[in-house]
């Protein structure tokens, strides 16, 4: 009798964008579960953080372009499954939202169909075709070309990502660090479902394993519903430091957010991330009586208070060991 370990080593799994936050994380998982993995990125030579998560030879990466289809075609020869965490938070030359997200999104399903491979697909909770925020439509086109190609494939909604390395809580901690007063952008009133990345990367790995249903969309969310105040709030706790939080009306947020756009770092803030900030993030009442969530997938999903202390402490006055409130 062959046992699913040994099956698993026979299977070879195309990730791309599996060097990016999501996507280490991603590729940790599939190596535990001793799947062989190609990760397809624009630069292969700076993915070498990626091997030593895997055996020898389990891990390798290769060069692919969404915007070129060969070179994605070429990354899925020999593929059984295909997973695309491609995505971007804001623009940059040709790497546009509907480069990337939308049509990017169509090039590996297409391939992924053409080579008779399953696909998983991770997209975002705010994906909207009719969403005034570019991004989210970018998302929601992406969707739709994926399910045309691969009508099995299987669909991952995250709501927005914490963990090492993410663009999210640390970037509040870094702002927190420079300026005495952070901006509540319309208020701090928009609901989020912060969902740890490591859940995330369990749901794909799952996904991969065929524990989803074909052709199903998951939204995947954290344990707590929360207010952006609520979330800064946490990270202020959590870096141990008093700041004032200031209302900004979306309107005048907006007008700053056309010369945020061009600044560096934690101070970029785009006009589509402000729209963004305009809609609810959270897992609908759908998902949930459907079970095409975390929960159904049997992940009891981690809270921010969790496991944003074991790396977010590097954001206090005197670091790790800094007594909390001195």
């Amino acid at each position: 009798m062959t046992s699913p370990l040994a099956s698993n080593q026979e299977t070879l799994v195309t990730v791309f964008g599996g060097s990016g936050f999501l996507g280490r994380n991603v590729v940790r998982a599939l190596a535990k579960r001793d799947y062989r993995v190609r990760v397809a990125v624009r630069r292969p030579e700076l993915a070498g953080h990626l091997q030593p998560q895997g055996k020898v030879g389990q891990i390798h990466a290769v060069q692919a372009n969404v915007r070129y289809p060969a070179s994605v075609e070429a990354a899925m020869r020999g593929a059984s499954v295909a997973v695309n965490l491609i995505g971007i938070l804001t623009e940059g030359g040709a790497q546009s939202f509907d480069a990337v997200q939308a049509a990017g999104a169509e090039t590996i399903a297409r391939a992924a169909g053409a080579a008779g491979a399953r696909m998983v697909h991770v997209s975002a909770i705010g994906a909207d075709a009719n969403s005034p925020a570019h991004y989210a439509r970018s998302k929601a086109a992406g969707e739709k070309a994926v399910l045309a190609a691969v009508p099995s494939a299987t669909i991952m909604r995250p709501s927005v990502v914490f963990g090492p390395e993410d663009q999210f809580t640390n970037r509040f901690a870094a702002l927190a660090r420079m300026s005495p007063v952070l901006p509540l952008i319309g208020g701090g009133v928009t609901r989020l479902q912060p969902v740890y990345v490591g859940d995330v990367a369990t749901a794909v790995a799952d996904a991969v394993d065929g524990k989803t249903r074909p052709g199903a969309t998951y939204e995947l969310g954290g344990p707590e519903v929360l207010t952006m105040r609520e979330i800064i709030e946490i990270i202020l706790a959590i870096t141990d430091r008093k700041r004032m939080l200031v209302s900004l009306p979306f309107g005048l947020a907006k007008l700053q957010a056309l010369l945020l756009q061009f600044a560096p770092g934690a101070l970029k803030l785009t006009p589509d991330q402000v729209m963004l900030l305009q809609t609810d993030n959270v897992v609908s009442d759908a998902a949930k009586a459907a079970d095409l969530t975390l929960e159904g997938l049997g992940i009891a999903p981690d809270s921010i208070e969790a496991i944003a202390p074991q790396y977010l402490w590097r954001f206090r006055a005197s670091g790790q060991f800094q007594r909390k409130g001195v």
